[in-house]
């Protein structure tokens, strides 16, 4: 067992973690002060939901031996009984490092998919969406990725399927069923004509700066030592980041004559995206490239829910589903063997046409199955136990509603409208 690599991928494991309250606090941030709790306790929620399912057979059908390159088999780790050995000879690490590490991945992924439902959906139905999606989406399409499936074992000629650290599994994956997901469950009342403004910017570059500090480990940590590659990815990270904050920041002075913090925290989420699946794959100056076309893209891309009047709350569409493509299907212009000895290269770097068209399928191939399979859920959910919240409850915030709770307790008294705090108001019955 190497120890050095033991230690750095379980700190890689406690940065990715640390992505998940800052997801919150991103998310959170965005929305009215009147269903903050709730948004919270969504990513929360499927942090608790996932990371229970994943010890029991989601590791398995991710990395179990493969099962006609669609799923782990559900026996080799269910319940992680065979993951407590000790590594064997020559084994970097112990497995129950890699059941951590993979177990962030999973939860966080789940966990995108709230930015695009706030205000609207049932908490008890989003935890069984988000244990039934990522039962029946994401452990399988980790397997397809990174466990010995079709995806990566794909090939055509000497090109396979690229993604270092999870632009298909992750943000595919998760903008695909976010779409499907705010397509079923409906606009916010009154979207888009009543102004819905983030109710703490402070919070959302908070959560943005939480995010890029974890996404080091997200994707540094996925090279699986702390080596050149690592550092290479960290590096690339960093320069694909700042490129894209500044992209969006300059789409936004031309288009609205403003720069804006939402903007900044917007843009470097989108960096964050589109380096994932090359972060490995791309000099450093490709990253710089991959960076300002992901942020003007994604600037683009987050406009299209008002030409097309999908109700995405917090642009999980237009940031993981589009930054996910621009970053899987850029690896078919920018990946370079100056990164890695023996590795592939894109069309600019003297490679063919067989680079792209299988970034293209696996792309596509991750994002009709989790569209087709999150619509199913969905409309089971909505046919079944319903999946939107009562239209009093959204207009008076459903953090209330939900939880029993409001963020912010204003005035003496703490009670009053949309902020009327349920310990308070409870008192105050017992006055009367």
């Amino acid at each position: 067992m190497d120890s050095g690599v033991t230690a750095w991928l379980l700190t890689s494991a406690a940065l990715v973690f640390l992505m998940i309250p800052g997801l919150a606090f991103f998310y959170g941030g965005m929305n009215r002060s009147k269903s903050v709790l709730n948004m919270l306790m969504m990513v929360v929620g499927a942090l608790f939901i996932v990371g229970i399912l994943w010890a029991i057979y989601g590791y398995s059908m991710a990395y179990g031996s493969t099962a006609g390159y669609f799923v782990g088999n559900i026996t080799d780790y269910f319940g992680l009984e065979a993951a407590l050995a000790p590594p064997g000879e020559g084994d970097a690490f112990p497995t129950m490092v890699d059941v951590v590490f993979q177990a962030m991945f999973a939860c966080l992924t789940v966990g995108l998919i709230a930015g695009a439902l706030a205000d609207r959906m049932k908490f008890g139905a989003w935890i069984i969406f988000a244990a039934i999606w990522a039962s029946l989406v994401y452990f399988p399409v980790a397997h397809w990725v990174w466990g010995g499936g079709w995806i990566g074992e794909l090939s055509i000629g000497d090109a396979g399927v690229i993604d270092f650290a999870g632009g298909t599994a992750v943000h595919i994956n998760a903008g695909a069923a976010a779409l499907a997901v705010c397509i079923i469950l409906g606009k916010r009342l009154g979207w888009p004509k009543t102004p819905m403004r983030p109710h703490n910017l402070t919070m959302v570059m908070l959560g943005a700066g939480l995010l890029w500090f974890g996404w080091f480990g997200f994707n540094a940590g996925s090279a699986y030592a702390a080596d050149n590659t690592a550092a290479i990815a960290a590096t690339n990270t960093l320069l694909a980041t700042c490129a894209a904050g500044l992209a969006w920041l300059i789409v936004e002075k031309i288009r609205d004559k403003k720069a804006t913090s939402l903007g900044a925290a917007s843009g470097i989420v989108a960096g964050l995206v589109a380096i994932t699946p090359a972060c490995a794959n791309v000099t450093p100056m490709g990253a710089i490239l991959l960076g300002l076309v992901a942020g003007a893209v994604c600037a683009w891309a987050v406009t299209l829910k008002y030409r097309l009047g999908f109700d995405d709350s917090f642009d999980v569409v237009g940031i993981h589903l589009v930054g996910g493509l621009v970053g899987t299907l850029a690896l078919g212009f920018l990946a370079s063997d100056l990164v890695e000895e023996g590795g592939q290269n894109g069309l600019l770097y003297g490679g063919d046409l067989n680079l792209l068209i299988v970034q293209i399928i696996a792309a596509v191939g991750v994002m009709v199955y989790s569209f087709i399979l999150a619509s199913i859920i969905a409309l089971a959910l909505k046919a079944t136990i319903g999946i939107r919240s009562d239209e009093e409850d959204e207009v008076n915030g459903i953090d209330v509603a939900e939880h029993a709770e409001t963020a912010y307790e204003l005035g003496d008294s703490g009670a009053g409208g949309a902020f009327a705090g349920v310990g308070h108001t409870a008192r105050a019955k017992e006055v009367e």
